[in-house]
């Protein structure tokens, strides 16, 4: 028997469908229903969410299964592995993920069925337990104080020096974002990092010829 015979033929029996029985098959989708049912506590208790969407956290234990079922089904048949390579490199996916809490366990839900349909169960609660130990942790870690844009609508002779000499008790004018003039008046944005947020709004709104004074959290999508 040749070289190129031994690797073909070793290469058609990993393949062998025969292989994989019914209680296995039950006995993989069981283990990851349990680690993913862990996933939707955990989920559902760590992430700040405001709109918490039951459909997203249920989608994820779904996710898990259905990706479980693909790799077993993969490891026993060299035509359905070819076939969702194939099939995988077409799909798009559109669905916008802002929060990047959301992609983590997005991800972490894909990655435990592909462990799991690979028949590596410890794996798989190792990572489960490592994953939650880090969030758990690096929460506990204090932050730096975000930045916040501050939108200031003015008219009159107040100009940008005015408004960062009255932000500077309060804080500081990181960036001047935008500043819009019409024939009304004034509106500009900056990128502001203030201890004092109501005392700021306050000063600012005092200066004679302030018209609006707003101030809101940046979530790195502005663009002014």
């Amino acid at each position: 028997m040749s070289f190129k015979d031994v690797i073909t033929n070793r290469f058609i029996t990993g393949f062998s469908g025969s292989d994989i029985t019914v209680a296995e098959i039950v006995l993989t989708l069981g283990i990851t229903f349990v680690i993913a049912l862990y996933l939707f506590v955990v989920y559902r208790f760590i992430t700040e969410n405001a709109f918490y969407s039951k459909d997203y956290n249920i989608t994820m234990v779904a996710m898990s299964l259905v990706t479980a079922g693909i790799i077993m089904a993969m490891q026993s048949s060299l035509v359905i592995s070819l076939g969702m390579v194939g099939a995988l490199s077409i799909v798009r996916f559109r669905t916008a993920i802002k929060d990047p809490m959301d992609l983590l366990f997005l991800f972490w839900s894909i990655g435990t069925g592909i462990i799991c349909g690979a028949g590596l169960y410890k794996v798989a609660v190792v990572v489960a337990v490592c994953v939650t130990l880090a969030i758990a942790l690096l929460r506990f870690i204090p932050e730096s104080r975000t930045g916040n844009i501050l939108f200031v609508g003015h008219h009159g002779d107040i100009s940008t020096e005015d408004i960062k000499k009255t932000v500077e008790p309060f804080g500081r004018i990181i960036n001047v974002r935008s500043v819009n003039v019409t024939s009304t008046g004034t509106n500009a944005a900056f990128e502001v990092r203030v201890k004092n947020a109501d005392g700021m709004v306050s000063a600012i709104k005092a200066l004679s010829g302030v018209d609006t004074v707003s101030l809101v959290a940046h979530d790195g999508e502005f663009r002014g």
